[in-house]
């Protein structure tokens, strides 16, 4: 049997804005809560090798990575939101109906919230 050597994009998830603490394992651990995980990856810099804040992990299947970004974006992990997307998104393809800017919030309003209150409206693709 071949060795498979590239991971499945569709069934891939990159897991942005991690705490340096968050390790393979922690993030395994909370990935499998969405599906069956395949590997978490962590992409080193290619000057100083240090952790860069973000992993990719490979699900068996599409449908359980969809199903983690569902469920896993925007989770707060040691006090930090991850940012959960599909690997394979290509932006440039992405239908994005509106840019938002929205200012002059109560100081208690966090993303969490933010992003809870308007993906009831459809799918968010960038909340910064």
């Amino acid at each position: 049997m071949a060795q498979k050597n590239e991971r499945d994009r569709e069934a891939s998830v990159h897991i942005g804005n991690l705490d340096d603490r968050a390790t393979d394992e922690l993030i395994w651990e909370l990935m499998v809560q969405a599906g069956p995980v395949v590997n978490v990856h962590l992409p080193k810099g290619r000057v100083t090798h240090s952790m860069q804040g973000y992993r990719f992990c490979e699900f068996q299947s599409a449908e359980d990575a969809d199903y983690a970004v569902k469920i896993m974006n925007m989770v707060k992990l040691f006090g930090k939101p991850m940012r959960v997307n599909k690997s394979a998104n290509d932006r440039r393809l992405l239908d994005v109906g509106a840019k938002l800017l929205i200012g002059n919030l109560d100081p208690d309003v966090d993303k969490k919230l933010l992003f809870d209150t308007f993906a009831a409206f459809g799918p968010l693709y960038n909340l910064l």
